[in-house]
């Protein structure tokens, strides 16, 4: 056994001196490996095991493990991790709960931990995020992206070493972006007396780059602004495609090519709409992956940010109350509610060109109901919980006409002023048949959903703005009570109501006796106003992605194949109506829409819960 174990132990040593020198360069940031008792060894899994002599520290990556071997000695020593995360090892959770690692020197989101021997001091590994605003100069970076940025800085939510970059065709200065930057910051209501100065300090690490979305010259200019900022450290590189999506590809082929960082990671972060049916969509994937990893790639749904949408899963998940009762056996059905008070108002031009149920039902409102309908998850790690997410939209019938309601909002005249019509708008092309209105009737055909209609609705230049989940449950079967609610049951159920804005909020109906000697019912709400309940004020949607995109975490961004089973409900129903050119019907600006979509909900026993519920 003795002679077994010296020849395995020399076979192995060979082993991974032949190795660590075909792979210095792929490690060069990782090895620290100068004595002759250090090997390092790359395994296709973490799984393996060498016995001693051998002390072993695995570094977790996306597709394989570095291990670090140091012979075992009988002289004290002192070993120490080089921990490479955010902000320079600070403790801080992702949205899934987990311990934040964002920094890795391959992108797999996994915690990179190297291991040393020193017989004195601490040896660190720093790195620097460099955020890259593509499309600065536009309203999306100025009122949401900048802002939100601020506020993780302003939170200590940021690395601690990070640089941004705006990057556009138009020409400005550095000290011109920090001004246009400047009018939209706002500091948190609770931090108020330091905000001055942080504003000074944020603006001090914006700077601008002025070049061509296609221009692999001009990218390779902004790449030598950003290694003078990086050095001496690990580079990251984030890049916001705040840009309009027919120049998705010219800038990932461009930045991929000349501004991607070299021994750090690289993610590009990438708006809606992700193409306009599924022939587009996977079109526009094919060529984004000609340069970059799916790994790389974060589609955004700022929705899927909103803190009632994170929630949701907790609210689910973590309380036995409502589990059981998340079926057909207790749903009657699921609402999906979005309503906007205002018209296009001189976006007509971009939005015909989608219309609202691109614009909002295929990717806002089938992202929440995804994560309602969905099965427990594995774990709280991403790729499980996208994976269960595919699943339901994989199980959803894919939408007929007769199953839809499109409408379009015409001119009105209310208390003495006029609102215009959708094709009053001088940026819509008169005539347009384009819906700003849109009410549809989903099934997801599995076991648990099976029969329960989930009912969604989203328009512009409605009465009221709003976007909620509405949870209308079963009759309780022989209700001793139902004499007291006279003929209309739909009174005595119960509903649950998730309001993601305005006004956050979660209730549940339920049915009570009111104080008295004789016995009458009433319908009460047992309330969770956010705004009453917790002093903080709620962060944006684009915060919390930002935070995650930095990180790696993946769970609130859309993988591909999510992407191609949301498109393949709605684009043969999206074809029909643009062939036969079917004319959405008219409704006042400032209404509830058109009186078609109650037809709808009737056809299927449902009554819409926002009907009279503007005061809860």
């Amino acid at each position: 056994m003795t002679e077994l174990y010296r020849g395995r132990e020399a076979i192995t040593k060979i082993h991974f001196l032949f190795l660590w020198i075909t792979q210095q360069i792929t490690i060069s940031q990782a090895s620290y490996a100068s004595s002759s008792s250090s090997f390092i060894y790359f395994l296709s899994n973490s799984s393996s095991v060498i016995s001693s002599p051998f002390k072993m520290a695995t570094c977790f990556r996306s597709s394989f493990s570095v291990v670090f071997f140091t012979r075992a000695t009988t002289t004290t020593r002192r070993s120490r991790r080089l921990l490479i995360s955010r902000r320079g090892g600070f403790p801080l959770n992702s949205s899934n709960g987990s311990p934040l690692v964002g920094v890795s020197w391959k992108d797999g989101g996994k915690e990179m931990v190297a291991e040393k021997e020193f017989k004195n001091g601490v040896e660190r590994v720093e790195s620097t995020v460099s955020i890259n605003v593509v499309g600065a100069s536009g309203d999306l970076a100025k009122k949401k992206i900048f802002p939100a940025l601020f506020a993780l800085f302003y939170e200590d939510f940021l690395p601690k070493h990070f640089t941004i970059f705006g990057y556009a065709r138009s020409k400005l200065t550095d000290e011109e972006l920090r001004n246009i930057i400047s009018r939209t910051l706002t500091c948190r209501i609770d931090k108020r007396e330091n905000c001055s100065d942080k504003m000074e300090q944020f603006l001090a690490r914006c700077f601008y780059h002025s070049g061509q979305y296609a221009s692999e010259d001009d990218f390779s200019k902004l790449d030598k602004k950003l290694q003078e900022k990086e050095a001496g450290k690990i580079p990251n590189r984030l890049f916001y495609l705040s840009i309009p999506p027919n120049i998705f590809v010219d800038v990932v082929r461009s930045a991929s090519r000349a501004a991607s960082s070299l021994n750090g990671w690289t993610r590009f972060i990438i708006e809606k709409p992700f193409g306009r049916d599924s022939d587009s969509s996977s079109e526009l994937t094919r060529c984004l992956k000609m340069y970059l990893t799916e790994d790389q790639i974060f589609r955004i749904d700022h929705y899927l940010g909103k803190e009632l949408v994170e929630n949701l899963s907790v609210l689910r998940f973590s309380n036995l109350v409502f589990e059981p009762l998340w079926s057909r056996n207790y749903i009657k059905n699921v609402q999906l509610i979005f309503s906007e008070d205002f018209g296009t108002e001189g976006r007509g031009g971009y939005f015909d060109n989608y219309g609202i149920i691109r614009d909002i039902m295929q990717n806002h409102l089938l992202q929440i109901l995804a994560l309602f309908a969905m099965e427990t998850p594995v774990s709280l790690d991403a790729e499980d919980i996208r994976n269960e997410k595919v699943k339901v939209l994989r199980s959803m019938r894919v939408l007929k006409l007769e199953d839809v309601v499109v409408g379009q909002y015409k001119g009105h005249v209310k208390s003495g002023k006029s609102f215009p019509g959708y094709t009053d708008d001088p940026t819509v092309p008169k005539g347009s048949l384009t819906p700003t209105f849109a009410a549809s009737a989903l099934f997801i055909d599995n076991a648990r959903w099976d029969g329960v209609p989930f009912l969604m609705k989203a328009g512009k230049a409605l009465h009221t703005r709003r976007a909620e989940i509405r949870v209308q449950f079963r009759h309780v079967p022989g209700n001793l009570y139902k004499k007291k609610f006279g003929t209309n049951l739909d009174k005595a159920a119960n509903e649950l109501v998730i309001r993601v804005q305005p006004d956050e909020a979660i209730y549940l109906k339920i049915n009570n006796k009111i104080p008295g000697l004789s016995m009458r019912l009433d319908s009460s709400n047992l309330n969770l106003l956010y705004s009453e309940r917790y002093t903080r004020e709620i962060p944006d949607a684009y915060e919390r992605l930002l935070l995650d995109a930095i990180e790696g975490e993946r769970r609130l961004f859309i993988r591909s194949d999510e992407l191609d089973a949301a498109w393949a409900i709605f684009s043969p129903l999206l074809e029909e109506l643009e062939t036969k050119k079917i004319a959405p019907e008219l409704y006042p600006y400032g209404s509830r829409g058109p009186v078609g979509a109650h037809y709808l909900a009737a056809k299927h026993n449902v009554r819409w819960g926002d009907i009279g519920s503007e005061g809860i």
